[in-house]
């Protein structure tokens, strides 16, 4: 795919450098608000919503916003589409924004939001940008969704609202509780790691090790290497 171009900011955000899978960024909202499926939908696609409009105004005001003052001036922004996000909840989805609580404010100061304006708005042209923060956003809803709905299916035996597992199934509370939170992510980080991996080691014949002929057994490696100052060591 062509760099910067609309399919390969889609596939960067969503897969690529999912932002709570491989960068690790918004653990907070990550952690907080995943207790089911539809309040990890909520809050993944309002924060998608004001990181695409504010990368895009951003890119667009990159010419014109003094490099000085650019951090205020992407704070100014972000909270203006935060607020108005926030007054469309409360007028239409009222008890999303009663479940979501103090993290819409929040999203003013998320790492993913703040990140991305500061490391591509700021220095690319106004559509990449704007696929950029739609690519990103459609990636940690994703990643929200996902978390939420592990949680809530395994905590009550619900998802999306609906129930899924069987009538003697016991739910288990953890799942819903903080600790949950951490296990969850842990587990699906883990699995699109591997995933990744097998998928880089099938496509490249195997690993850089293996194409060296590294058998993984460091301590009896006859090898001979150079360290840091230009000696020989076996």
């Amino acid at each position: 795919m062509k760099e910067n171009s609309a399919l390969e900011r889609l596939y960067n955000g969503i897969l690529k450098e999912n932002p709570t899978f491989v960068l690790m960024l918004g653990m907070c909202p990550t952690l907080a608000v995943t207790t089911s499926a539809i309040n990890g939908l909520g809050m993944g696609l309002t924060t998608a919503a004001v990181l695409a409009l504010s990368n895009l105004l951003i890119s667009l005001l990159r010419r014109v916003i003094p490099d000085k003052v650019r951090i205020p001036a992407f704070i100014v922004i972000i909270a203006s589409f935060v607020t108005m996000a926030q007054l469309l909840l409360e007028a239409y989805l009222p008890e999303l924004n009663e479940a979501l609580g103090v993290y819409i404010p929040l999203i003013v100061v998320n790492c993913i939001i703040l990140g991305r304006a500061e490391a591509y708005a700021y220095s690319h042209g106004p559509v990449s940008s704007l696929f950029d923060g739609i690519g990103m956003g459609l990636g940690f809803s994703l990643a929200l969704t996902c978390i939420g709905a592990v949680r809530e299916l395994l905590g009550t035996g619900t998802c999306f609202g609906l129930r899924v597992m069987p009538d003697g199934y016991v739910p288990i509370g953890i799942f819903v509780l903080a600790p949950g939170a951490f296990f969850v992510l842990a587990a699906l980080t883990a699995l699109r790691n591997l995933f990744y991996n097998r998928r880089d080691a099938k496509g490249s014949g195997g690993t850089s090790e293996q194409k060296r002929g590294c058998a993984g057994d460091c301590l009896h490696c006859d090898v001979e290497v150079i360290d840091l100052n230009g000696e020989g060591k076996e």
